[in-house]
Order: structure tokens, then C-alpha cells, then sequence
């Protein structure tokens, strides 16, 4: 389908030219500071570097031992879901009580995907590198990566690859798979590792990350850290404190300016910056420190002038906003079964049903679009955007619109409806925004207006052309509401945003 045709047509306003389909394609080609080698999505399974050094090499002894430090840690419950882990990597011994923490509270959560983000310690390079297909294995079995979830990242262009090296030694992912094995089930990963980088390198890692994120919630971000080393136990106290401060602050551009000048000391703070960012790009910005520790009091060796590591367990939790209110999947299947029982009819008899709605939630006011495809084609689509009527008012006078009503296609035929596949999409109430800041790639839809021009994007587009959020606003002017590319720009323009519940049959 064409996806930034996605919900470009409302009730509000039809727009009168057809958009054009848009592709776009990674391309794997070597670049001067990082290699990329042409076997970049070849399927391999990776045997653990540090099985049997950091934790037991023994399934049965491994995982008695998380067990065993998974009952131990007693973390605050927290009234909300987590976004993001931060978490040490140390052996076991050492770190393994403190990254507990943080395990304990994920246990049995039904997320699908888990992206783990670790710093390099052994192999030197510039960029990140994404490890592409395949799977992992450790001693309690194999983690297949989500290759899906991979290629939407990856982009040699912004340093963003698959540096094999950078894997074949390296312990900060390896060491976050078992607890992940002993506290979630079905899910697969995205190992990631950080090189050398800028900070506009962890800015498109993490606008990467939040489009292929986009509006899924059963994805959790693992950001592998220590915090400082090389300082006794006495000077470590004193300078985590000041580390943890950072962490707090949830300020990503001022944690990375302390750690390019030393005034913050974590061997994963690029992958903490990286993870902030995309936390904060998906409006999560509540972070909690769960727990701290280090080597000298875990081993009670507190001499002074002794090597000590810091270690600590946070976690970004998602935040409450204008989002749309779930719907259960009864009540999914309900408005599905309403926009083609109303098609059905209006196509056989021109009537439009009358329906008698109980529910208290499908007799809120609100908006919603109706998309229709055909063999993955889009065959029409129209919404209202501000809420007039009952929803599933709204859903019935909408279904019609789309198979009737869509200026870029002709009504659909009663042959034609076997092979239609129906969408519909949920609005939150609009929200108007004064900084882009505030519009979150693939979480949001947007409508921008001036005068009696208007047009609207679907959250879905994001996630579908790849766009940035400039390129994403520039065509939504031009193409959609007929302004200037940079009318977005100029503060005569109303820009809304709002949130969709998206569902299909």
C-alpha cells in the first residue's frame, strides 16, 4: 500500500491529489570509519564468551543461581510498566544481586522483543554495531534475534552496522541473556554494542529505534552498565553518588557532556544516553533507581587504594498521557464487525444500519479512521478526527465513507468485498503542541492547520516510510494540506497530535 496515503483523508477535509508510493532500501556499503561485511544478515548461532567466568557454565547451577538472587532482591513495586532496564554486567558474584533488581520486577511480563544495549570493551571501533540475524545461546538454550526488528535500525549511513567483531569477546549483552531466559518467555532479542560515538550517532540510533518501536508496548530496552572503576571503595561512594544524580536527571544530552569531560563515569554511558533518548522521544521520562552496590562491599575488601566497581539497577517506566483508552479485544471484534455489517448493507441496499450499543465504551464520543485494503493494497480510507458521535457511530458512518466515499478510488464493488480487509483506527482526543519535541515518531498522529487548510497523518505512516520527524511534517504540509514544506515552521500553524488504537480483522 501506498503507506503515507495511511488516514491522509478525513471528513474534515478531503485532500484532491494522490500521493505517490515510496520505498526506501538499506544499503550495506563500506564506509571509512566502520566495515560491513556482505554476510551482514547471514543466520549463525553465537556460543557464550564468558560462560563458566562471569556466570556457571552448568544449566542447572546457572539457573539455581538466579533463582537464588532473583528471591533474595526485594525492589519497590512500581505502578507502572517499564520501558527500560538499566543494569551492571559484572560477573554474577559481584553484580549479579543488584541486577536482580531490576529482573525481579519484569518477571512473567509479555514482552516480545528485548533490546539489549552494551558498550565495547575489547574490540575499538566507530559507530554501533547491531548484531543482524541468527541467535544466541547460552547455557539454559538459544535466543533467536528479531532480524524484523534489526533491519529497521540498521543504516551504514548514520554508523549504524553489523560489526561482528565487536561481539566475539564481549560480555555486556552475553551477561543480561540469562536473567532474561529466567524471567520472560517467548521473546526475542536485538543485541546491540556502542563503539566510539557522537552524539548525533546515539540520536539516530534512537529515533531508529523509537519508529520500529512505534506504538508496540511489549518491547523493553536493556541498557548494560557499570557505573565508576579505577577509584577505591571511598572515592567509588563518592563519585556514583554523583553518577546516579546523572541518572536521575533523565538528561541525556548533559549525561553525555559529563562523560565526554569525565564528570560522569559509567563504562555503558553511551548505551544509557541511547536508551534515555529513545525513552524520552516515546514520552517516558520517569526513571527510578532501584538499587546500588559495589565490589568492595560485596566482598567486604574495603582497603583503601582497592580497585572498586560501582554497580546500580534503574528502570524507565512508561508514562500515563493523552493516549487513546485500550480497548478489550471483545470490543475490537465488535467495531470490526460493525464496519462490515455496515458495508454489507449499504452495498446490497444503500441503508444505513441502525445499531443498538450497550457498551458503555464504544458509546463514548470519539474519532476514529476506517482503512480498507485489498491483497495488502489500499483500497480507501476516510475518518473522522474529532469525535461527534458514539464511537461505534463513528466506525458505521466512517465504514461507508471508505468503501463509497474515498475521492482516490471508485465505491467498492459487493464482488470486491470477499477480498477487502478492514482496519480501524481509535483516536485519542487531539493535543496541541507548541515544539516538535512533543510529536513522538510512530506513537503519534498529527494534523496541522492554518486557516481552512488542514491536513492528517495516521501514527502508522511513521512507522511505514521510515521518515523523519522534518520529513514526516514537510510532506504532511505540502501533500496534505497544501501549505509550504516548512509551513510546520512558522507559528501561524496549529499543530495537533493525537493517539490510535489500530486494529484489523
Amino acid at each position: 500500500m501506498n503507506a503515507y496515503n495511511r488516514g491522509a483523508y478525513s471528513v474534515e477535509r478531503i485532500a484532491h491529489s494522490r500521493a505517490l508510493a515510496a520505498l526506501f532500501l538499506f544499503l550495506f556499503y563500506p564506509l571509512s570509519a566502520i566495515r560491513y561485511p556482505l554476510n551482514v544478515f547471514a543466520q549463525d548461532i553465537r556460543e557464550p564468551n564468558v560462560a563458566g567466568q562471569f556466570y556457571p557454565a552448568d544449566k542447572t547451577a546457572l539457573s539455581r543461581q538466579i533463582d537464588l538472587l532473583l528471591e533474595k532482591s526485594a525492589p519497590e513495586r512500581i505502578g507502572a510498566d517499564i520501558f527500560c532496564l538499566i543494569s551492571p554486567h559484572a560477573g554474577y558474584d559481584f553484580s549479579g544481586q543488584t541486577a536482580a533488581f531490576g529482573y525481579k520486577l519484569i518477571r512473567n511480563k509479555p514482552y516480545k522483543t528485548v533490546v539489549i544495549i552494551g558498550p565495547s570493551h575489547y574490540y575499538g571501533f566507530s559507530g554501533i554495531s547491531v548484531y543482524a540475524s541468527g541467535s544466541f545461546r547460552t547455557p539454559l538454550g538459544g535466543l533467536e534475534i528479531d532480524s524484523d526488528f534489526t533491519q529497521k535500525i540498521i543504516n551504514p549511513e548514520q554508523k549504524i552496522g553489523f560489526i561482528p567483531e565487536a561481539f566475539d569477546r564481549e560480555h555486556s549483552v552475553e551477561v543480561q541473556l540469562p536473567f532474561l531466559q529466567k524471567s520472560l518467555a517467548d521473546f526475542k532479542i536485538v543485541p546491540i554494542v556502542t563503539g566510539d560515538c557522537g552524539y548525533q550517532t546515539l540520536r539516530n540510533l534512537s529515533e531508529n529505534l523509537i519508529k520500529a518501536i512505534g506504538q508496540r508496548k511489549d518491547v523493553l530496552i536493556v541498557a548494560s552498565t557499570d557505573l565508576t572503576h579505577s577509584y577505591d571503595y571511598q572515592e567509588t561512594e563518592i563519585i556514583d553518588r554523583i553518577n546516579l544524580s546523572y541518572l536521575q536527571k533523565m538528561s541525556p544530552d548533559e549525561l553525555y557532556a559529563k562523560l565526554k569531560e569525565g564528570g560522569a563515569q559509567m563504562c555503558g554511558g553511551y548505551p544509557v544516553v541511547a536508551a534515555m533518548l529513545t525513552a524520552k522521544g516515546l514520552g517516558n521520562t520517569g526513571l527510578k533507581v532501584l538499587s546500588y552496590d559495589n565490589s568492595a562491599q560485596v566482598t567486604g575488601k574495603k582497603t583503601k587504594g582497592l580497585w572498586t566497581v560501582g554497580y546500580a539497577s534503574a528502570v524507565i517506566v512508561r508514562e500515563k498521557s493523552e493516549e487513546v483508552t485500550l480497548l478489550s479485544p471483545t470490543q475490537k471484534k465488535r467495531l470490526l464487525e460493525i464496519a462490515r455489517g455496515t458495508i454489507e448493507e449499504y452495498l446490497s441496499s444503500g441503508k444505513r444500519l441502525d445499531f443498538k450499543e450497550e457498551d458503555g465504551r464504544l458509546r463514548e464520543i470519539s474519532g476514529a479512521f476506517v482503512t480498507l485494503h485489498k491483497h495488502k493494497e489500499l483500497r480507501g480510507c476516510i475518518g473522522n478526527i474529532i469525535g461527534q458521535k458514539p464511537l461505534f457511530e463513528t466506525v458505521r458512518d466512517m465504514a461507508i465513507e471508505s468503501a463509497t466515499g474515498d475521492p482516490r478510488f471508485g465505491p467498492v464493488s459487493k464482488e470486491e468485498l470477499k477480498d477487502i480487509e478492514i482496519e480501524v483506527s481509535v483516536l485519542s482526543p487531539l493535543k496541541k503542541i507548541t515544539h516538535i519535541d512533543e510529536f513522538q515518531l510512530g506513537a503519534h498522529g498529527v494534523l496541522v492547520r492554518r486557516g481552512f487548510a488542514q491536513g492528517v497523518f495516521l501514527p502508522q505512516v511513521a512507522t511505514e516510510t521510515g521518515w523523519s520527524k522534518e520529513e514526516f511534517l514537510s510532506y504532511l504540509c505540502e501533500h496534505k494540506a497544501g501549505l509550504s514544506p516548512d509551513a510546520w515552521k512558522d507559528p501561524a500553524t496549529e499543530i495537533f497530535i493525537f493517539s490510535a488504537q489500530v486494529f484489523s480483522e
